[in-house]
């Protein structure tokens, strides 16, 4: 099914679904309100929702798929609402007379820039159970860790103020299960503060990647868990032994391909890969750096995507002896990242330089830790003859063996060595590569780690 003919189903089952909607809000408030027009039903339980067995769209598939109830379909439309209908929920603006104010049980919140009624967990159970207390307890389970909206990460309650009842937190639907249910596609976030994760793509496929054998056949391995984890999980029934998911460590030094391989991995399994600067999300203020995880960790659980965290030494270090109050909060960062790194059923890989930076407890989660060592001198000359542009000529006294013998680089540094003299070439009006202009690009790179040539 096409994009617009995917819409265009979501559209059709969300009109059913929003006229389902209305009326157990308009009797809820009749029954509550006990208005003359009162309608004769004495439960809101006896107002089926629409039949979607027949239904070809994205959004019955979602019903379907989670077997939901009457209190979970409620709940999940409820809070899609705002974002599809608002307009429907402004019944709820009606003023108590007597306290000339809204009601409390009817919960909701509004907006700083939406001028419509933004619904609360008390919205939900209202609706659901009324003054029933023991169907209240009995719903207030949608709001669980275990319940598949927390696991799966398809809605939850804002954190309510300390002291303040929890239910009083906003419902809120993920960004991308709103696509999903409406468009009928997840649309692919842009960096912000409340997704700091960068999308990246390579233009290299894996015949240029040039990597040791050994380093290789682990990427291998990472990949036929991608390909076969479903199989794997429920047609062999392993799920029952098995943690979902995988987390693998690449380490080496800068530039020998730990990024760029992350990327053709994403590539050939058609996945998105996602990076992720640690040193860009660990915050000096108390409890800011999990917030961000939890954004991060939070968003990508319904992308299918590949989470690379670059610069792991920034937070996935050793743990410290606790000597003061920053100690113990470092220590339960790293503790938390283990938890949530364990808990996320995708792809995690973590990239590092040094292996001995990485606290013990860490090294144990990993199914793999992949070394990319730097590129010996065979490679190192495939990597040279694979950098120079079709465009250039290189000048007759180089010799390529010679320069993959002599200077150990890692691949990132021969690109930027490659990128130096291919400028200095055009910058003379010529196409020709010259020695000592890769002489002076080599000189550079040997600087930026302190050594001379």
């Amino acid at each position: 099914m096409d994009k617009s003919n995917r819409r265009a189903a979501n559209a059709a089952t969300l009109q059913q679904e929003l006229r389902w909607l209305s009326d157990v809000i308009q009797t809820r408030l009749d029954m509550q309100l006990r208005h003359e027009r009162r309608s004769p039903i004495e439960d809101v339980f006896e107002i089926a929702p629409p039949e979607l067995d027949s239904e070809d769209s994205m959004y019955a598939s979602f019903v379907a798929h989670y077997e939901m109830g009457f209190g979970e379909r409620l709940t999940a439309l409820l809070a899609l609402a705002p974002h599809v209908q608002p307009q429907l929920l402004d019944l709820f603006f009606q003023t108590n007379e007597r306290l000339n104010r809204g009601y409390t049980e009817w919960g909701g919140v509004q907006g700083k820039m939406h001028g419509g009624f933004l619904p609360t967990g008390e919205t939900a159970l209202f609706l659901i159970a009324g003054e029933d207390l023991d169907s209240r307890f009995e719903h207030q389970r949608l709001f669980d860790a275990d319940h598949f909206f927390a696991r799966h990460n398809i809605l939850k309650l804002e954190p309510a103020p300390s002291g303040e009842p929890i239910l009083s937190g906003r419902l809120v639907m993920a960004d991308e299960i709103i696509d999903f249910l409406t468009t009928g596609e997840f649309r692919k976030p842009d960096y912000s503060r409340d997704f700091p994760a960068k999308l990246i793509s390579t233009e290299m496929e894996w015949d240029d990647l040039v990597l040791a054998p050994t380093t290789l056949e682990q990427i291998q391995e990472l990949e036929a868990w991608i390909r076969h984890e479903r199989v794997l999980m429920e047609d062999w029934g392993l799920a029952r032994r098995l943690r979902p998911g995988y987390r693998c460590l690449f380490y080496g030094p800068p530039g020998t391909g730990k990024t760029t391989t992350a990327s053709v991995i994403g590539k050939r399994v058609g996945r998105d890969v996602y990076r992720i600067a640690l040193s860009a999300v660990v915050s000096k203020y108390i409890g800011e750096t999990e917030k961000n995880l939890e954004r991060i960790f939070g968003r990508a659980e319904n992308m299918n995507c590949i989470l690379f965290f670059d610069e792991a030494d920034a937070l996935f270090g050793k743990r410290t002896s606790i000597s003061d109050a920053h100690d113990r909060y470092a220590n339960q960062e790293v503790s938390y990242l283990l938890q949530r790194i364990e808990d996320f059923p995708g792809v995690v890989i973590l990239a590092s330089n040094y292996t001995t930076n990485i606290d013990e407890a860490f090294m144990r989660r990993f199914q793999a830790v992949v070394h990319f060592p730097m590129p010996d001198p065979a490679e190192r000359k495939r990597l040279w003859t694979a950098s120079f542009s079709k465009q250039s000529v290189l000048d007759s006294t180089l010799r390529l063996d010679d320069l993959a013998q002599k200077y150990e680089l890692s691949g990132g540094a021969i690109i930027n060595v490659v990128r130096y003299a291919s400028l200095m070439a055009l910058d003379a009006d010529t196409n020709v590569i010259r020695s000592a202009d890769l002489v002076g690009g080599i000189r550079r790179e040997l600087q930026k780690d302190g050594k001379t040539l």
